[in-house]
């Protein structure tokens, strides 16, 4: 991600604004990244219908927010689905991607984890704390090798996949207000996943940062 961000205001440039000055024609915008876009603009959309609910308990209100997020998570999959079916994986989505789902988890797990009383339950703020300490650590050690040595080698994790989905049944279970057994299940289930992936990530990073000749100590020549 850290990577694809030093061209992405090139990428604007040639898909939103391309003109003379750039080289080539204009380049249509996919339709993955249509999708993607619309799952950014349901983000704030979905933070007020929220607010409005635990303010007001407005049964109509959690049914919206119920959709909304319902929609936007499955954009998820149709984006991802459509980039690999038609060829349409470009630098723009790979950067526009990860950033819509983290919009729309971090909105979603900070608004529920406040006390909701008596409308909603609550989602543990040690889970809460644990998903963004992990994805702070993780831009954190992006950063750090990118500048490193330049070269990003991020290896998906199935285990990551998981977490990211468990993290979006909870949010969808909360809305739903499903029973507190079947929510706890879940919490443990997302705990476990999201502090394993970010374990293998941490020893990912390590491992590349130990293979690189700037970990090795300095020789220094001594005068004679």
């Amino acid at each position: 991600m850290v990577q694809t961000e030093e061209n992405l205001f090139h990428i604007c440039i040639a898909t939103f604004w391309a003109d003379e000055r750039c080289n080539g024609p204009p380049v249509e915008m996919t339709i993955a990244n249509q999708i993607t876009i619309l799952r950014i603009l349901i983000v704030p959309a979905f933070i007020v219908v929220v607010l409005y609910y635990v303010h007001g308990g407005n049964e109509s209100l959690r049914f919206g927010a119920l959709g909304l997020f319902g929609l936007a998570a499955l954009s998820d999959a149709v984006d991802g689905f459509i980039a690999r079916k038609y060829n349409q994986i470009s630098e723009l989505g790979t950067v526009l991607d990860p950033l819509a789902d983290k919009m729309l988890l971090v909105s979603g797990f900070i608004l529920l984890s406040l006390d909701n009383d008596p409308y909603l339950s609550s989602i543990p703020i040690w889970l809460t704390a644990l998903i963004h300490s992990r994805d702070v650590l993780l831009i954190l050690g992006l950063i750090l090798i990118h500048y490193t040595f330049g070269k990003i080698k991020v290896k998906p994790r199935l285990v990551g996949k998981c977490a990211t989905v468990l993290q979006m049944v909870i949010i969808l279970s909360v809305l739903a207000k499903l029973p507190q057994e079947f929510l706890n299940v879940l919490i443990l289930g997302a705990g476990f996943c999201t502090g394993l992936s970010g374990v293998l990530y941490f020893w990912d990073g390590t491992r590349q940062l130990g293979a690189h000749p700037s970990s090795s100590p300095i020789q220094t020549k001594l005068d004679e």
